[in-house]
């Protein structure tokens, strides 16, 4: 039986609320990639971060950003891979919002004003996307 065509709305729905990924920032020539939480609301992903940590410093410098997670289980795996620029969110509303989807917000900060909360989001520009079970890379430009 042939497999069913990959299209965008499946790449969105591999997506959870809030998952453990991988972010890519640059330092100057060196990469520096970590493990962290994004938070996915109505097709936008988020991250949540101290504001005096090093990738809101490397993201000021150089908004280029990459995400990476794997998907599926050991014997059917499959991968996500999103490419594009993160930029710090001021909208008081939006940064409430994400805080209400992080339940490790109150362990880090007061409230959405504390100035040590920082708000990322990352916009994608493309997605790889490999199937759990089928790993071909699909690519979609946004």
């Amino acid at each position: 039986m042939a497999k069913a065509k990959v299209d965008i709305g499946e790449v969105w729905r591999e997506m959870k609320d809030v998952q453990t990924v991988y972010l890519a920032t640059s330092d100057g020539d060196q990469p520096r990639v970590r493990p962290l939480m994004l938070l996915h609301a109505d097709r936008n992903l988020f991250i949540t971060t101290g504001t005096g940590s090093g990738k809101v410093s490397q993201i000021k410098k150089n908004p280029k950003a990459e995400l990476s997670w794997m998907l599926g289980s050991m014997d059917k795996p499959g991968s996500m891979r999103i490419i594009g620029e993160a930029k710090v969110v001021e909208d008081r509303d939006t940064k409430a919002k994400i805080a209400g989807m992080a339940q490790w917000f109150s362990m880090f900060w007061k409230s959405v004003d504390d100035p040590g909360y920082t708000l990322l989001q990352i916009v994608p520009r493309r997605i790889v996307y490999s199937r759990p079970g089928d790993m071909k890379a699909h690519e979609f430009t946004l």
